[in-house]
């Protein structure tokens, strides 16, 4: 973080922000956490040679600002992470 600007990451990439362009969603540590993961995630699985559905889908996880996966985006995350570890 610099006086007007931070790096921000996301699950297809790494952004210089200025601060006034950011939004706080006020999570706890934890949930940062949580966001990280979801993050890495996302980013070990996403690829330009999925099909454009499962991009899709792996793109509208990446802008969900809730620090969690519901249990049936868990399972689908689950089964791409195992498809493209195979």
């Amino acid at each position: 973080m610099n006086d007007f600007s931070c790096t921000v990451k996301t699950w297809n990439g790494e952004y210089t922000v200025g601060l006034q362009h950011l939004k706080s969603y006020n999570y706890l540590p934890a949930e940062c956490e949580q966001m990280r993961v979801i993050c890495d995630r996302i980013s070990r699985v996403y690829s330009s040679g999925l099909e454009e559905s499962v991009q899709r889908f792996l793109e509208s996880l990446g802008k969900v600002n809730r620090s969690y996966l519901t249990a049936l985006e868990e399972k689908v995350l689950s089964l791409l992470e195992a498809e493209i570890a195979n």
